[in-house]
């Protein structure tokens, strides 16, 4: 089982399934980074609770973000003007909290 994650600038498209079958998605407005996430995460945790183990993710998010994987900034947003969230680690956040492996991209690049 995977999470997959659309960060957009207004949203964050959340779901999780096996293949081609999505077992449950959640949309969460972004609203600051702590709350984006921590609502974001919550699911994925009652996920992994209610379905078995979440092998890894696989991100898009809006940015500009850190695509390079040697910086120490990977995965992160980098100079957004999307107020507060410059220097946000999304990476990190979804690694500390699973210790699975995080696919990263833009949402632009995601998408095609």
């Amino acid at each position: 089982m995977f999470g997959g994650i659309e960060a957009g600038g207004t949203k964050w498209l959340c779901v999780v399934g096996r293949g081609a079958d999505v077992h449950a998605e959640l949309r969460v407005p972004t609203t600051t980074p702590a709350a984006t996430l921590d609502a974001v995460v919550r699911f994925f945790h009652e996920q992994q609770a209610a379905r078995g183990p979440i092998a890894g993710f696989g991100i898009g998010s809006f940015g500009p973000v850190d695509l390079h994987p040697e910086s120490p900034r990977f995965g992160s947003i980098t100079a957004t003007p999307k107020p507060g969230w410059a220097g946000t680690d999304v990476v990190g956040a979804f690694t500390r909290a699973f210790d699975v492996p995080v696919a990263f991209d833009t949402d632009v690049n995601a998408a095609a």
